[in-house]
């Protein structure tokens, strides 16, 4: 089938398409060393973007493979001048710079915040959104000069690798001014000296949730000064603020307005973010204000091209595709080069290092040196990340393989092609790493390899979710009672809480989250925990601990795990515990830019792991169990046989109905397999030895009656196989619709469920107390379900795969087939009916 295309035309018509010739024969094995049609290569030093396009889209091998182009044509500009109100001063140093007029989107935004009204701006990458919020800082720190009063600012950026990128931006225009304003970034490797300064007197402080949480709230008496005149609070790339890290953020706002109040201020709030299904709802849930939202983007920007790549099949009768890290190895021979920087996201840590050990093995072939290709990903110690990042700014680096650490806005330098191996997760992650290349206007290229993921085929034959308007609901609950609880006790520490506080319902920030039951919390906190004394009206903290240092804002232990040198005993890398569990254990294959670490030992207690350098030709991957346990079900919408698809009676009998509740996890590491580099196959497997972990989470839960499955002509295997096929695919596909990724949620399917005695399908949120998923799901199942049908029926294996209910060992002959027929079934007749809870809900 011929690839899709959409123009998109900014103010300029799109070229004529090309269409792609025929596929040649597929190899048994991809290679990197054959770039060129008929063995010719061409030098890559006079390649630009449109030219690899154009080879991409004409190579008779991989053309075809191409599902969909889309190209988005060069965007002018609309500007507007200077506010009038902005002070001269100001206004005279942005005209030096050659910024005499802004971008209609920063004009609105910076009226919005010199009028005094809280602000979101939410604009694609790169169109300016840094300008709009230190603009309104300035302004105010030159307007409280003038008054002779105090005027101070906090930024607060979700990584620090951003905060002391976006610090040598500010300052610059700090000293264009000629003022003597102290502004630095107040993290881990601040030196003591300067910590000083900036708590004394400091102007702006750039710094990150973390040290936030647990370095400055807790010791706001030092702070005093910056609390005092906190006039404005910037909190960028606010649509990370999602899930379990967002909800816990959401609660450090609440206590920094808290502490803010008691000395006397009530900050302004400006905030930046990729575009966002509903930025006044999440902006509303994150700091308790109503805000002006900008989303109209203003700024110009460079012709870019967009294609959506999808692996041969190798077995069409087992839907079999082939791997999309070998693909990525093959496309590298068209999209890297010494003449243009390449940028290689993939999702996991794993997947960087095999393919960076991949490309560096072929620098030759691709014109470069190894040394001008690196991996970057979390785990990496500060030093290394930071020459990877001066080399991509210098020109030294030409390709960089990376997780989502180099998603954010960090400046790197003149990339001009991004290849994304699978989807990241969120329409907010495609465009945010689609938006590192072209930064300077110039042409850009963006490829997304679909993995054989359901997710992935979906968006690969799909791709109007990929390029239209936002549709993933953000999870964030700050009302959650296990974030709330632990973020109360941080309060507490903070300042003593009184009654008068938590009944007050005129100000969001004093009453710490308005109808959130935290009185209750902090009764239980003083009489079951006794970790507080109340007194009369007053609840005070009372014991020795220090709250925040065990609060842990992404959820689960605070504690990272650090990986040790055995030998040397120096650091190699960190991981978080529950990752550890999975990538650690001994006997696991640890890899940093490519090379191979054997984990000799770990030690599970004191969270270290120990490492031997080994030359291995085969990484690991860990295999888990999970057993689930509903603990209280809170909503319940039901489906009657007579509202479903071709049922002639009115029966009140159940036909299906999903509920939202509360359930106990409990996840076994039971063994891990030994996967060999390029060919994929398993070499051994071994026993894993660590203790579970286990969780009280939110989950979503699907049933469907006996009666029904009965009459749909499946029972027994037939059903198992099915119904396991449609849990996978809702899995997968389910975070198109939230702001999540398919890892975030957990899955158990039962064909004759402990709880309900029926088939049951539960998907949780895989971190303690959840964060919403469940009641996300619960609203959005219908399309979750649609999109899990599309897929079944768009696959072209014959009994499963990969690419959709899951291979065929794993489910039968039948699997395919029997997913289908319960998928139509779900799709089919009329939305469930909200029921109460009570009603079938067995014991």
């Amino acid at each position: 089938m011929a690839p899709r295309e959409v123009s998109v035309a900014c103010n300029e018509a799109a070229p004529a398409s090309t269409s792609p010739t025929p596929a040649s024969p597929e190899t048994a094995r991809p290679s990197i060393a054959n770039p060129t049609t008929g063995g010719a290569r061409r030098s890559r030093s006079t390649r630009d973007v449109r030219s690899i396009v154009e080879r991409l889209r004409t190579d008779p091998e991989l053309g075809p493979r191409f599902s969909h182009w889309e190209r988005i044509a060069p965007r002018h500009e609309r500007s507007a001048a200077l506010p009038p109100s902005l002070h001269p001063e100001l206004a005279r140093l942005l005209a030096s710079r050659g910024q005499g007029r802004l971008y209609a989107h920063q004009r609105e935004a910076i009226d919005h915040a010199l009028a005094g009204r809280d602000v979101l701006v939410a604009t694609p990458t790169a169109s300016g959104k840094t300008l709009c919020t230190t603009v309104a800082v300035l302004q105010r720190l030159l307007e409280a000069e003038d008054r002779g009063g105090p005027s101070r600012a906090l930024f607060l950026f979700p990584t620090k690798a951003l905060s002391q990128d976006q610090s040598s931006g500010f300052n610059a225009l700090v000293e264009g001014l000629g003022r003597p304003w102290h502004s630095f970034t107040y993290d881990g490797d601040t030196p003591s000296s300067v910590r000083r300064t900036l708590r004394d007197g400091g102007h702006v402080v750039l710094t990150n949730p973390w040290m936030l949480h647990a370095g400055i709230l807790p010791n706001h008496s030092k702070w005093s000064e910056l609390f005092a005149g906190l006039a404005t609070v910037v909190i960028d790339e606010a649509h990370t603020l999602s899930g379990v890290f967002g909800s816990h953020v959401a609660n450090v706002l609440r206590r920094l307005q808290r502490i803010a109040e008691h000395y006397g201020s009530r900050p302004q709030f400006l905030l930046c973010s990729a575009t966002l299904r509903d930025g006044a709802a999440h902006a509303r849930r994150l700091t308790g204000r109503e805000v002006a939202v900008v989303d109209d983007d203003g700024s110009p920007a460079g012709e870019k091209h967009f294609a959506v790549y999808d692996p041969p099949l190798l077995d069409a009768v087992a839907g079999l595709r082939a791997n999309a890290l070998e693909e990525a190895r093959r496309l590298a021979a068209h999209v890297c080069g010494p003449a243009h920087q390449t940028i290689f996201f993939c999702n996991r840590r794993t997947s960087v290092e095999v393919l960076t050990r991949y490309l560096k093995e072929s620098a030759r072939e691709l014109g470069l040196a190894p040394e001008e290709i690196r991996g970057y990903r979390g785990g990496y110690l500060p030093l290394l990340r930071r020459e990877i990042e001066a080399g991509l700014r210098t020109g030294a680096v030409r390709v960089v393989v990376t997780t989502s650490a180099l998603e954010l806005g960090i400046d790197v330098g003149r990339l001009d092609v991004a290849v994304l191996v699978g989807y990241p997760g969120s329409q907010a992650s495609f465009w945010q790493r689609a938006g590192r290349v072209g930064r300077r206007g110039g042409p850009s290229l963006v490829v997304m390899i679909a993995r054989s993921d359901p997710l992935d085929q979906y968006l690969a034959h799909h791709p109007a979710h990929l390029f239209g308007a936002p549709r993933e609901r953000l999870g964030l609950d700050p009302d959650n009672l296990v974030i709330l609880a632990d973020q109360l006790k941080c309060a507490a520490f903070e300042l003593p809480f009184r009654e008068a506080e938590i009944e007050s319902r005129g100000h969001p920030s004093t009453a710490f989250g308005g109808g959130a039951p935290v009185a209750g919390l902090l009764d239980y906190l003083a009489e079951e925990s006794r970790l507080l004394l109340k007194r009369g009206d007053t609840w005070h903290w009372m014991a020795d601990a220090y709250p925040a240092q065990d609060v842990s804002l992404g959820g689960g232990a605070p504690d990272n795990v650090l990986v040790l040198d055995l030998e040397s005993k120096k650091a190699i890398g960190e991981i978080d515990r529950e990752a550890s569990l999975t990538t650690v254990h001994e006997g696991a294959v640890y890899q940093v830019e490519g090379e191979t670490w054997k984990i000799e030992r770990f030690d599970y207690e004191n969270r270290r792991a120990y490492a031997r350098r080994v030359d291995s030709d085969y990484f690991t991957e860990a295999e888990t169990e999970t057993e689930l346990r509903v603990l209280r079900l809170e909503r319940r919408a039901l489906r009657a046989l007579g509202d479903g698809a071709n049922d002639g009676g009115g029966s009140a009998a159940e036909d299906y109905s999903v509920w939202t509740g509360e359930v106990h996890v409990t996840t076994l590491a039971t063994q891990y397999k030994k996967v060999r580099f390029y060919t994929r196959e398993n070499v051994g497997a071994e026993d894993i030895h660590l203790p579970p972990e286990e969780l009280d989470t939110q989950a979503f839960l699907l049933t469907l009656s006996e009666e029904r499955a009965r009459s749909l002509g499946l029972s027994g295997a037939d059903l198992g196989a099915g119904w396991r096929g449609v849990g996978h695919l809702m899995r997968r596909v389910a975070p198109l619709f939230l702001r999540c990724e398919p890892q975030d949620l957990g899955l158990a399917c039962e064909v004759k469920d402990a709880h309900f005695r029926r088939p049951t399908i539960t998907l949780y949120d895989r971190v303690q107390g959840g964060v919403g998923l469940g009641e996300l799901c619960f609203e959005a199942h219908r399309e979750v379900l649609d999109a899990a049908r599309a897929v079944s029926a768009r696959c072209e294996c014959a009994f499963g795969c990969p690419a959709c209910i899951g291979p065929p060992r794993d489910l039968g002959a039948r699997g395919k087939e029997s997913a289908r027929i319960l998928l139509e079934h779900l799709c089919a007749g009329a939305a469930p009916r909200p029921s109460p809870v009570g009603d079938d809900a067995a014991e």
